[in-house]
């Protein structure tokens, strides 16, 4: 099978946090990445270039989440291909994601292009600043294609247990980001265009340097002529995992969007200590998205291995892990409160220091629940049922703005706190169900058992394995029923 990183068999709890440390360390990275600009801007360019890029940032950002949400989806199916063994259907869903994907993508861009003046003012962006965000973001939307590039292959690298590789190409990114900003804004003076360059530039490189290690380590996964064919069924279930997925980061984007109004409400002390929160709950988020990234992917693995035992195990192993890692980070995010706020405002008396303290042990309490979600996320992704992460979420977050608002004035920042907590008990409450349910049913025993077989057909005849989804889909509702 020439397979080079097969996790349908080992040690459970080795193989996650395998996956786990790499995928840390780049959420980390990436947040690097995403502060370099406005660091350099701010050092050496105006402030006009300063707050633009902020307010690029945030619309920047929307586009982004769709195309890693969408990526996050197919590499689902990589996994599931991958541990099944089947790689004629692993190079097929590669072909019909890379070039389907690149279309979208195109398509995303244009429109972007044509409704960025209605977007900039929809958003109540300042005249002064309009000429500025809009060159920022002319670039960035030119250069979507290369973004996708980089988060396909980077989830095809994931989905076969290769985070590190993904993590070395985001590494060197974020280096030559770094240079290319520096040059083009502080010794050119291209000023906000410039460091848009060295974004789209250091996006470019970080795929090429995926697509060049594929090549070089794994050329069995790169599709070839023969696989460049249309497969409906398998066109319909990427379109769905990539479709789901993608909205499930957007609506969390557009929903922490919208708890920014509800902050703003409270004047300018009051978004102070919003943004000091937020960047210290950004790093924490890292090591659970990472847990449910790595989760994903093993499940996946498993999934389409057929290997039930192993799923399951992943679960588990996941679900421990996350309840000690979620329990260590409220225990520090709590005790650290008042210090870690007063770092990130440069003040430790005030009423920004007194909200965002007060935030930061409130919603530290509830900390744990938003890494035993992630168990969820990761787990039903990998089992194929990406819309249940996505319905939790969608509810959590609009639970999280209406509440938001209704005691933002009565409570302050902490109503924030406790709307997001409240969130969490409810949408953990929900995955469980679901779960409960599922097993009840015996629906991923039965799915696995069709898989199992399926695999062994493929891997006895040398089929490919991308009909047999199709093949899947039309027998679950009848291997659901006999469970």
């Amino acid at each position: 099978m020439g397979k080079t990183n097969d996790l349908t068999s080992g040690s459970i709890p080795r193989q996650l946090l395998a996956l786990m440390t790499p995928l840390i360390m780049g959420n980390i990275l990436q947040q690097l990445y995403n502060t370099v600009d406005a660091f350099i801007l701010g050092r050496y360019a105006g402030s006009v270039e300063f707050a633009s890029a902020g307010v690029a940032g945030a619309v920047m950002n929307l586009f982004l989440f769709m195309i890693t949400g969408a990526c996050t989806g197919i590499s689902v199916l990589y996994a599931q291909f991958y541990g099944a063994g089947d790689l004629k259907g692993f190079r097929k869903e590669h072909w019909l994601s890379l070039s389907f994907g690149m279309l979208v993508t195109l398509l995303i861009s244009g429109l972007g292009l044509l409704g960025m003046p209605a977007l900039l003012k929809m958003i109540h962006t300042p005249e002064a600043l309009t000429g500025a965000v809009s060159a920022y973001l002319r670039i960035i939307l030119i250069s979507l294609p290369a973004a996708f590039l980089y988060n396909l292959y980077g989830a095809m690298l994931r989905s076969i247990g290769k985070a590190g590789a993904a993590l070395g190409a985001l590494g060197i990114a974020v280096f030559v980001h770094l240079l290319l900003d520096y040059w083009l804004v502080a010794s050119l003076g291209m000023g906000i265009e410039g460091a848009a360059t060295a974004t789209a530039v250091s996006q470019l490189i970080s795929a090429v340097l995926c697509i060049l290690y594929l090549w070089k380590t794994a050329p069995e996964l790169l599709f070839r002529r023969e696989d460049c064919r249309m497969d409906q069924a398998l066109l319909k279930k990427t379109g769905h995992f990539s479709f789901v997925t993608g909205l499930h980061q957007s609506s969390l984007y557009l929903g922490k969007l919208l708890v920014q109004g509800a902050v703003n409400t409270g004047g300018t002390e009051m978004i102070a200590a919003y943004t000091a929160t937020t960047r210290i709950e950004g790093f924490a988020n890292s090591f659970g998205d990472s847990g449910a990234a790595a989760t994903s992917v093993l499940v996946a693995q498993n999934f389409g291995a057929g290997k039930e035992e192993r799923v399951r195990g992943t679960y588990r192993w996941s679900l421990i892990f996350m309840l000690a890692l979620g329990a260590f980070m409220s225990a520090v995010m709590y005790a650290s409160a008042g210090a870690s706020v007063g770092f990130m405002l440069e003040a430790h008396e005030g009423s920004a220091f007194v909200n965002g303290r007060e935030y930061m042990k409130l919603v530290a309490l509830f900390y744990v629940l938003c890494f035993t979600g992630n168990t969820f996320a990761g787990y039903f992704d990998g089992i194929g049922r990406v819309s249940v992460p996505f319905v939790g979420a969608a509810s959590h977050i609009s639970l999280r703005v209406v509440l938001s608002w209704l005691l933002m004035k009565r409570m302050g920042l902490p109503a924030v706190a406790l709307a997001t907590g409240i969130g969490w008990v409810l949408v953990n409450l929900f995955w469980a169900l679901v779960k409960m349910y599922l097993d009840r049913k015996g629906t991923v025993k039965a799915e696995c058992g069709l898989r199992a077989a399926e695999s062994a057909e493929s891997r006895e005849n040398g089929a490919g394995g991308a009909d047999a989804v199709a093949r899947t889909a039309e027998s679950r509702t009848e291997a659901v029923a006999r469970a």
